[in-house]
């Protein structure tokens, strides 16, 4: 089987873990939100959208946030949705607040990138450890109905594709 990868500034990288397909059960992970641990458990038994990203405070990365926060809004009563990264959870609470995120909440997999490892997206070789861009959908079953990995870190994710696969699932 050949090592999964995904170009970063005109390098490829593995990325460490499975890749995920619609079918599959979503693994568990422990990410943070301030202090407090995360896991796949403690999210509400309602479709969850993870919106995966490198670091908010980047362009691709603010966009994506922005957009989905913006598409979401008509669907916030049916579903749950996250931003993910690596992102210290102190710095993403303040990229939301000050860009008027209200409609994603933030998990940071800063503690032990388990998220990255069992969703496959932690980029491995890179000087500081940084997810790659990627979207998943989660019933309320812990069921995978969708995946997009987006096969270059500096490239924007299928926007309406997501939202349509999100809209299906809710």
């Amino acid at each position: 089987m050949a090592q999964r990868q995904v170009k970063f500034k005109d390098k490829m990288y593995n990325l460490v873990g499975p890749q995920l397909k619609a079918g599959d059960t979503a693994p568990d992970f422990e990410c943070v939100t301030g202090l407090d641990i995360v896991r796949l458990a403690d999210t509400p038994k309602t479709t969850r959208f993870f919106s995966v990203v490198p670091s908010l405070d980047t362009p691709v990365c603010s966009t994506q946030t922005k957009r989905f926060n913006e598409a979401l809004a008509a669907l916030k009563d049916k579903m749950t949705a996250y931003t993910v990264s690596l992102d210290l959870p102190f710095a993403q609470g303040r990229f939301c607040e000050t860009q008027g995120i209200s409609n994603l909440k933030n998990l940071s997999d800063v503690r032990n990138h388990s998220f990255g490892k069992s969703y496959g997206t932690l980029i491995e070789g890179l000087p500081i450890p940084l997810l790659s861009r990627a979207i998943f959908i989660v019933d309320k079953n812990n069921k995978v109905v969708y995946t997009e990995y987006v096969p270059e870190v500096g490239a924007h994710p299928d926007y309406d594709k997501a939202i349509a696969a999100l809209k299906a699932a809710v």
